[in-house]
């Protein structure tokens, strides 16, 4: 496997429109990086000029240390997996695995072996004689992955790879990913619109919106830490509540804000570059709601149930006409209609700027986590 290196990457079609802006990015050699955003973000069209299917109009691509600008994709080492599965019908399983290796010249014992090799590992043993069309969506998806690993590339590409595929089907495939992963410790680059994906997937999570990478870190550190609003609200299902507030008080050790209503909250978040008066948005995620009584107490109204089983998302309209979502327990006894009262610490809260950057927040733990331990 190999190490990539983007660095000044932009992308432009017509000579005025940057559909890429300023990519840098380094790739360690065996992570497992997922490019998620928006759809028209420019993450497949990054995924396309890895792969050399698109050039770039400024910056430089290295894969394995060598700058593969100029490179056919046949000389770059890589193998792409893309959301069709792209398979020959009229041939079966194994001829499919082997038509690269073919191409590329190796001799029938290597081909055999790899191909038994990859279907091994990818538990389609008993399918090498079958044709696309006799297979499942999930089967045809494996077939496309090991046309890909037969081929030893020193980087993956996957674009999109389960996004045909049902709910079910899409967790079951994520796993198997996963572990592919571990077994072969190999180099990859993942593009979806699925956060829970990246989520589950990554080792580093890289966000892009309107062509640029807002941020990129571990999954844990988007979630605790993001950098802007952007950011904060794509990472996290379902996604963080936003409430405009205006600064009373504002230090290096917290802010004090109000919200309509005549709400004072406390957010726990370095304020020294804010000002009273400030306008700003105030953060919670719907898991860090607690029931009942606290210092940072929101009340209201229970305007619809989504009923998920281990938990309830509860849609509230609060006293001062905000609209927000509150996880709760599943078996907790709730209606439309009901009033609802709740709190949450003031470690939980992010805070954003009029130009939506964050905060930084002094206590970015995991808090639904330690409540759960605490309860245990």
């Amino acid at each position: 496997m190999a190490a990539v290196s983007l660095k000044g990457i932009t992308k432009s079609y017509d000579g005025k429109t940057d559909v890429l802006r300023d990519i840098s990015l380094d790739i360690a050699d065996g992570e497992f990086v997922v490019l998620v955003g928006p759809s028209g973000c420019g993450k497949s069209t990054l995924l396309r000029m890895l792969c050399g299917l698109e050039s770039a109009t400024a910056g430089e691509i290295a894969i394995g240390g060598r700058v593969v600008n100029h490179l056919p994709p046949a000389q770059r080492g890589i193998a792409m997996v893309f959301q069709s599965y792209a398979l020959y019908p009229h041939m079966n399983v194994y001829r499919n695995m082997a038509f690269g290796l073919k191409v590329s010249g190796a001799d029938r014992t290597t081909i055999d072996t790899r191909i038994r090799q990859a279907a091994k590992t990818l538990q389609i043993e008993h399918l090498l004689e079958r044709l696309p069309r006799e297979l499942s969506g999930g089967q045809r998806q494996r077939v496309a992955i090991g046309r890909a690993i037969v081929r030893e590339p020193q980087l993956f590409l996957f674009d999109e790879p389960l996004s045909n595929l049902d709910a079910a089907l899409r967790v079951q495939t994520r796993l198997e990913l996963a572990r592919l992963h571990r077994q072969l410790a190999a180099t990859i680059v993942y593009v979806t619109h699925d956060q829970v994906e990246a989520m589950t997937l990554g080792d580093t999570i890289v966000v892009m919106h309107e062509g640029r990478i807002q941020q990129a870190g571990s999954p844990l550190a988007l979630y605790q830490t993001p950098v802007n609003r952007f950011v904060a609200t794509f990472i996290g299902s379902p996604k963080m509540n936003l409430l405009p507030a205006r600064v009373l008080q504002a230090s290096a050790s917290g802010v004090r804000c109000t919200l309509p209503g005549r709400l004072d909250i406390t957010a726990e978040v370095d304020g020294s570059a804010l000002k009273p008066g400030d306008e700003v948005t105030l953060g919670l995620r719907p898991e860090h709601a607690q029931s009942g009584e606290g210092p940072e107490r929101f009340s209201g109204r229970i305007d619809m149930v989504e009923h998920l089983g281990e938990v309830n998302l509860l849609y509230v309209t609060l006293d001062g006409g905000q609209e927000l979502v509150v996880r709760s327990d599943g078996d907790a006894p709730v209606r439309i209609g009901d009033p609802i009262v709740f709190h949450a610490e003031r470690a939980a809260f992010h805070l954003f700027d009029a130009d939506g950057r964050a905060a930084r927040r002094l206590k970015p733990g995991n808090l639904l986590a330690a409540r759960r331990l605490e309860a245990a």
